[in-house]
């Protein structure tokens, strides 16, 4: 199922509004959890739960930047 252009544009104004900062507030609580390894390890987490969030959100993100495909004009 493809979403539409404005769709896809307000879900990605949500998911990086509301979503990414209760992402960010999560990863760092998880790794809070554990005894705190060392920098060089902490900072390769955080590299690989920041890159992991995007993947599945491809698609919503994909375009975003062009303009309206179905707007006026096209």
């Amino acid at each position: 199922m493809a979403l539409r252009y404005k769709t896809r544009k307000w879900l990605s104004l949500l998911i990086l509004v509301v979503g990414l900062p209760l992402y960010i507030v999560a990863a760092v609580t998880i790794v809070g959890l554990f005894e705190r390894p060392s920098i060089l390890v902490e900072l390769l987490i955080y590299v690989g739960l920041g890159v992991l969030w995007a993947f599945p959100l491809k698609a919503v993100f994909k375009g975003i930047g062009q303009p309206d495909p179905d707007g006026p004009g096209h």
